[in-house]
């Protein structure tokens, strides 16, 4: 059976927006489509209280939210088989725990009631830094539409990983499903300490780091499928700063994040959280072990 592409809903504008963007995924993947929505009403509103009070249950609104949200899917993309779900469940826990049996998670950039939110609160954050499937963050101006006529490029950060990097293969098969640009980026620095004033080795050091990146970028591509139309560069700077700016031209872009066992902080570097909060186009954390 294959996993679905799971979508975090809450009603909110940006949630429906990646609702879209999940709906495209999964036609081109010929994946399903599962639309949750999690909330603890149980926990703060009886039913019974509700009906009291003559007000819709939170239940009612839950159930309400995700069926418009299905119905949005299946205009956007008929051929993609939708399932839907209310978890009264914390938003956090429920999400990582629907990563389990999921090919993906995609979430938006800003919850109504922080469900999803990526920019202000802390459930978007946790279900990136924990999930073990790629989380994917439709950020607000973008296209949210996965297709190849925008800018038809997707960016990967290239880290230490190698080959075995499961950002680099998430990204190598986004190009292949949206016949896209490849554009491998690997970011350095020359430490301030190995400078030096003497015009004749003041290029030196600067030279060997570059030399270093663009080595590792060629073992991490090395097993890159011959039919990708691949772009590689490396790029001086911090790398927050370089796939930030990156993300301008680039419909996606991959960064991995490494998963300890049995760590129970979040797990995310400063490049992921810096994407998650600013970059320009949709984001995927890719959990790479450690």
């Amino acid at each position: 059976m294959d996993l679905p592409i799971v979508v975090g809903v809450d009603g909110s504008e940006p949630s429906l927006r990646a609702v879209d963007w999940a709906a495209d995924e999964a036609a081109l993947r010929g994946a399903p489509l599962r639309l949750v929505y999690a909330s603890l009403w149980e926990r703060y509103e009886g039913e019974s209280l509700a009906e009291d009070l003559g007000k819709p249950s939170e239940q009612v609104r839950a159930a309400d939210i995700v069926r418009v949200a299905a119905e949005r899917a299946r205009l956007r993309q008929p051929g993609v088989g939708i399932s839907t779900d209310v978890l009264p469940e914390e938003p956090e826990y429920a999400l990582v725990h629907e990563g389990h049996r999921a090919c993906a998670l995609v979430l938006g950039s800003r919850g109504r009631s922080g469900f999803v939110d990526m920019l202000l609160g802390s459930v978007g954050l946790t279900v990136a830094a924990h999930a073990d499937c790629p989380v994917i963050v439709v950020r607000p101006g973008g296209d949210n539409r996965v297709r190849a006529d925008a800018r038809g490029r997707v960016t990967v950060g290239v880290g230490e990983q190698g080959e075995d990097s499961a950002a680099l293969r998430f990204a190598a098969r986004e190009v292949q499903l949206r016949h896209a640009t490849l554009d491998a980026v690997r970011a350095w620095r020359c430490p301030s300490h190995e400078t030096t004033d003497h015009p004749l080795l003041a290029g030196e050091p600067a030279r060997l780091h570059e030399q270093h990146a663009v080595e590792v970028l060629d073992r991490a591509l090395k097993g890159t499928p011959a039919e990708i139309d691949l772009h590689r560069r490396t790029v001086e700077g911090p790398a927050r700063k370089v796939l930030l700016h990156a993300s301008r031209e680039a419909d996606l872009v991959v960064v991995g994040a490494r998963r300890n066992p049995g760590h129970l902080g979040l797990q995310l570097g400063r490049v992921s959280h810096a994407l998650l909060h600013h970059s320009a186009c949709a984001v995927a954390v890719v959990p790479e072990q450690a």
